[in-house]
Formats: C-alpha cells, sequence, structure tokens
C-alpha cells in the first residue's frame, strides 16, 4: 500500500486495489469498481416540535448494480459523511456478491442526532429522506434497510411515505420493516445469526469447541446483543466482556446475555452490570478470549491495538471495525479474522429473502429463514476459506477476491468493459 488512507472510502478503495492486483484485474473494470456508480446529496427541511424548520442533509449512495438493484441501509447519525456512505456502499456490493445474492451495494445517510429527536420530528425527517429520493429509488432500482440508529418503524414510515408517492403499496422497496407491514420472520436477528454461523464454522476449522469458548463483544447493539444471546443459548459460549458506547463490564466466570440487555434497556447502558466489574472499551478489545466480536462502528482495532489482541478469532460483525492496518497484524499474528463482509452478511441476506417475499406476497416461517440463511452464510464461508487456504492470504483478502472476482464477471457479461 503506497498511501495510508485519511478516510474510511481510502481504506476500503486500498483493499479493493491489493485485490486487484491478485486478480490481474481488468484496468477499465478496476477504474468503474473504484469508484460509486451514482451519488445523491439532497437537503431535508423537517418542521421541529418548536415550530422552526431546521435543514438536514442527506446522502444515497448507490455503488454498483452489476449483480442485480442496490442494496444497503440508511444511517441517522451525528458524524455521517459521504465518505464513510461510499466506503459502506462499496463494503455491501462486495458483502451481495459475497454470499452470491442478486443484488449490488449501495448506501445512505443523513446528519442528525436521533437521540435528541422526538418521534414525530423522527417521522417526518424519515418521510423527508424518501421525499427527496424516491425517484431514485425502487424494488428493482435501489432497496434501503435499517442501519444505525433507524429501526423497523423507520422503515415503515419510508415504505409508506414511497408508496404514496408512487400511489399503490410497495413492500418491496425497503426491508427491516414491522412484521404487520411486510417485514420478515427472522430479521432482527439475522446479522448476528449470519455471524454465528461463520463462528461455528471456523470453529470447526480451528478444532475450537465452542461450549468451552470464551467471548467479549465490543458494541451492545441489535448485532452485538443477539451475537451475545445466540452463542450463549446455541453453542454454550460463556461471554466474559461486553461493551457500548459509555464502557464496557466483565466477568471472567461469565456474564448472562440476557440479563445484560434487560439493564441495558432499563438504564441505557451495560455499565454497573450487578457481579461485573466496569472495564473500558480498549481493555475489553485487549482481553484473553477465544472470540472477539467488534459490533460498534469502523476502525476500532488499528495498528496500535492489533498487536495487543490476544483473541483466536476476531469475527467483524460491524462494517470496517479493522484498518487495513491492522488486518495485516492480526494474519501474521495467526489471528483467524472472520471479515466484515462475510461475517455480518446475515442482515443483507435476510432482506433479500424480505425484498423477494414482498415481491411475491408470500411469506415463509422463521424456520425457513434460518434454514435458508444458514446454508447461503455456510456455502459463503467455505468459498473463501478456500480461496484463503490456497492463496495462502487472509481471509479478508481472501472475501474480496471472491467478492470483486463475481462482480468483474458480471460486468464482463454484461459489456460494460
Amino acid at each position: 500500500m503506497n498511501k495510508k488512507p485519511s478516510n474510511l472510502f481510502e481504506m476500503a478503495q486500498a483493499q479493493l486495489d491489493e485485490a486487484a492486483g491478485i486478480l490481474n484485474l481488468d484496468s477499465g473494470i478496476h477504474a468503474i469498481l473504484r469508484e460509486p456508480m451514482k451519488e445523491f446529496h439532497v437537503s431535508i427541511p423537517v418542521r421541529m416540535d418548536n415550530g422552526q424548520t431546521e435543514v438536514f442533509k442527506g446522502f444515497r449512495v448507490q455503488y454498483n448494480n452489476a449483480r442485480g438493484p442496490c442494496k444497503g441501509g440508511i444511517r441517522f447519525h451525528p458524524d455521517e459523511t459521504i465518505d464513510v456512505v461510499r466506503a459502506l456502499a462499496a463494503w455491501m456490493t462486495w458483502k451481495c456478491a459475497t454470499v452470491d445474492i442478486p443484488l449490488g451495494g449501495g448506501k445512505g445517510g443523513v446528519i442528525c442526532n436521533p437521540k435528541e429527536m422526538s418521534e414525530g420530528e423522527l417521522e417526518r425527517l424519515s418521510r423527508g429522506y424518501i421525499d427527496a429520493l424516491w425517484e431514485c429509488i425502487g424494488p428493482d432500482r435501489d432497496i434501503p434497510a435499517p442501519d444505525v440508529y433507524t429501526n423497523p418503524q423507520i422503515m415503515g414510515w419510508m415504505m409508506d411515505e414511497y408508496s404514496k408517492l408512487t400511489g399503490y403499496c410497495t413492500p418491496g422497496v425497503i426491508t427491516g420493516k414491522p412484521l404487520a407491514v411486510g417485514g420478515s420472520l427472522g430479521r432482527d436477528d439475522a446479522t448476528a445469526r449470519g455471524g454465528v454461523y461463520t463462528i461455528i464454522e471456523t470453529a470447526k476449522h480451528l478444532n475450537i469447541d465452542l461450549s468451552k469458548a470464551t467471548v467479549a463483544i465490543q458494541g451492545y447493539g441489535n448485532a452485538g446483543s443477539n451475537a451475545a444471546i445466540l452463542l450463549n443459548d446455541m453453542v454454550g459460549s460463556k461471554i466474559i466482556a461486553v461493551s457500548d458506547s459509555k464502557g464496557g463490564i466483565y466477568n471472567q466466570q461469565g456474564l448472562d446475555p440476557h440479563q445484560v440487555l434487560k439493564h441495558k434497556t432499563e438504564t441505557g447502558s451495560v455499565l454497573n452490570f450487578p457481579e461485573a466489574e466496569n472495564i473500558s472499551d480498549a481493555e475489553l478489545l485487549e482481553l484473553s478470549v477465544d472470540i472477539l466480536c467488534p459490533a460498534g462502528l469502523e476502525t476500532v482495532l488499528t495498528e496500535k491495538n492489533a498487536p495487543k489482541v490476544k483473541a483466536r478469532i476476531v469475527a467483524e460483525l460491524a462494517n470496517g471495525p479493522t484498518t487495513p492496518e491492522a488486518d495485516e497484524i492480526l494474519y501474521y499474528n495467526g489471528v483467524f479474522s472472520i471479515p466484515d463482509f462475510l461475517c455480518n452478511a446475515g442482515g443483507v441476506t435476510v432482506s433479500y429473502f424480505e425484498w423477494v417475499q414482498g415481491l411475491n406476497r408470500y411469506y415463509w416461517d422463521e424456520d425457513e429463514v434460518h434454514q435458508r440463511l444458514g446454508k447461503i452464510m455456510t456455502k459463503a464461508f467455505q468459498a473463501v476459506l478456500a480461496e484463503s487456504l490456497k492463496r495462502k492470504i487472509s481471509m479478508k483478502l481472501a472475501a474480496y477476491i471472491v467478492a470483486v472476482a463475481r462482480v468483474a464477471e458480471a460486468m464482463r457479461l454484461r459489456g460494460w468493459v
């Protein structure tokens, strides 16, 4: 890598460049894949509860649709930037290709602080976002979903607004919706469940007994809390540490993830959980555990702390939690990393299921969703592992090679180059 990336999108480009070099990728295809296909910047006026109008900045990036309509979440975050959205849209492209579902990559965001907004203000913002972008999205064009600080209710408002504008009910335009308006069973814990399926396959490969494994989870939101619960309940792993944006807790004898979630719901944080000691987020990342799950925001593992990681497995439930420099350090230190756009692809896979069900107006039971998800995640993991072993490269780079090769093939067959 000639130049250290200065932001998340440059990091995504650097990762692509490395895979392109190994694949001897056509220069035209490489050039196309380094930049978003389309991006939209919008201003969203919202009447606030105090009667004043605030204007919020919003984005939507459609990175690549060679393999199908773009797919990707919408984030409401005070620190949102277009470069973050671009990077996440690129990673969605690779994520969909890695698990081999017929979708491209997209992402959206709004600069706002939803924690300081009322329900009415959030609804008006959500509808305003769709008002600004509805002609650019759709079931056959670009299908948004929830992401950081957005949820099923927000998706329900967005689907309703799109349906009003088009003149008919369109459940296929948005995924991650409430069940009553076309959501899918199994969507709530899909990201975590998909990650657990890849952890199970990793444990088989490394000959680790998950019933005796210890786990630390950085980020106790939807993905992190569900991963803790599923690892505890499905395979009997011991959750010894978890953290959220305010700090972490630790108990070597194990934490009850259900009770931790209840405590967080009641108090707003995992901190001060009974029978556990408070620790910092930084301390959690360096604990001696079998499995470390970064499940919060981006770039928490860097060249500074990666040498101190003692976990045998790093399961990247968050998007972009590890910098390229940290990836290299972990690999050479013998840490087995499950890359983000494989590990956390359960969410987009079940969103794909929801999209299919919405288009067909026929919905599956939860067991069928879990069975289909398990089959897709296991197949994707084995494809990436085979590439990693064949080329003697990290799982992250192997996942890029699998994904980029699939997107490039679609571009060639469609005559883009």
